[in-house]
């Protein structure tokens, strides 16, 4: 009986970085196939997000039973598949000029409050 998934998502891919963000994905389904060829996971299933505003733009649901899942998970290849993907430099850049975007938009929606209140 299958109780539990493991979800395993990423975000977009670093501009230059296609070529090699297509030899990850076909890596790690290669790995998560071959846990579900050895009968350790019950499905594994990639997903492919559309344009929602938010930075996730794809997922991979691997369903099994909890305890196997969580062996899984301590496994150095599965560490190593989950340490691999994207450039860290790009996306700390991102993720600073998304917080600023964020942080702009707080900003002007307090002035707004502010000058109803006054």
């Amino acid at each position: 009986m299958t109780d539990s998934a493991l979800f395993i998502g990423w975000g977009a891919t670093a501009a230059g970085r296609e070529r090699r963000s297509v030899e990850l994905f076909g890596e790690s389904l290669k790995y998560l196939t071959g846990l579900l060829a050895e009968g350790r996971i019950a499905s594994v299933e990639p997903f492919f997000l559309e344009p929602h505003g938010g930075d996730l733009e794809g997922f991979f649901l691997v369903r099994g039973e909890l305890a196997e899942l969580n062996t899984i998970r301590g496994e150095d290849d599965f560490q190593r598949m989950a340490v691999r993907p994207g450039d860290r430099s790009e996306l700390r850049r991102r993720r600073r000029e998304r917080l600023n975007s964020h942080m702009a938009w707080f900003a002007e929606a307090a002035r707004q409050v502010d000058a109803k209140s006054s």
